[in-house]
């Protein structure tokens, strides 16, 4: 009937099965997207829209069928309106996000709305930066290797003053470890020499001893600081982080190892994807 009353195109088959019509067991139960906004209205607090948001850092073809999924699980849950919305900040994965997905139902196809590099402001305003710490850090992110990368810094110092401790720590090594080697050592410069824009960021990373980064017993320090903060971005973000991903995260001692792992942890869906996106 699809094909004959319908005009729909059917496939070649070689035999046509009915299967389980319960749907509740389709996905494995620690299918999840990375979050998922709901906006509320009214003092009822009626969900008005839900936004499902994933960060992707790589291509990963499973995401093409589980992205449909998120979409319409969290519209009927909340009985809104859902978006997809997929942030990267490589332009390449950019590119592949947006490419609409076939369901092959007619008319149900879904076209992710990708926040690539592009998409991203270069912050390099302090009000600015101050008025939206998170954006600064997503500048440092996805342009923290070009020319804007020590002014994005600054920008980003101004606003770190504003911050709890919790978030001026994690932020603070966002940042600095998203930015080109000159930009970094020009902050870090700044940040020891009590510039106009020294915060209590500036002095608490000053304090922990940055300007003896070259000795010894910094090193060590630096690479507790730096596994701390990996930790602290996999437990802030509610992911369960086994011992075996602890103890290896802990005994590294490979400072650039540790700055791609405070990016990554940012956004896996599992503490175990940050070893085994290196290989460890």
């Amino acid at each position: 009937m699809l094909h004959d009353a319908l005009g729909q195109a059917v496939p070649a088959f070689t035999e046509a099965r009915v299967v389980s019509s319960d749907l509740t067991e389709v996905l494995p139960s620690d299918r999840r997207a990375d979050v998922i906004v709901v906006l509320l209205v009214g003092e009822q607090e009626r969900p008005a829209m839900a936004i499902v948001v994933e960060v992707q850092l790589r291509v990963d073809p499973d995401k093409r069928y589980v992205w449909p999924v998120y979409v319409v699980q969290t519209r009927a849950r909340n009985r809104c309106p859902t978006q997809l919305l997929v942030v990267t900040i490589d332009a390449e994965i950019a590119r592949w996000c947006s490419r609409p997905i076939d369901t092959g139902h007619p008319g149900l196809t879904l076209a992710p709305l990708v926040l690539g590099p592009e998409g991203v402001p270069v912050v390099t305003d302090a009000e600015q930066a101050k008025a939206s710490p998170e954006v600064v850090v997503l500048s440092a992110m996805a342009h923290g290797q070009g020319e804007a990368a020590e002014a994005i810094g600054v920008a980003f110092l101004a606003a770190a003053a504003g911050l709890d401790e919790e978030r001026r720590a994690v932020y603070g090594d966002l940042v600095l470890s998203s930015l080109n080697a000159a930009a970094r050592r020009t902050l870090e410069a700044m940040m020891k020499s009590g510039y106009e824009f020294q915060s209590e960021f500036a002095r608490s990373y000053v304090a922990k001893g940055v300007e003896k980064g070259r000795e010894e017993g910094r090193q060590a320090g630096l690479l507790e600081a730096k596994a701390q903060a990996v930790l602290a971005v996999l437990e802030a973000r509610g992911l369960e982080v086994p011992a075996e991903v602890r103890g290896r995260v802990l005994e590294s001692t490979d400072v650039a190892e540790l700055d791609r792992w405070i990016r990554r942890a940012a956004s896996v869906g599992d503490a175990r994807e940050l070893l085994a996106m290196t290989g460890s």
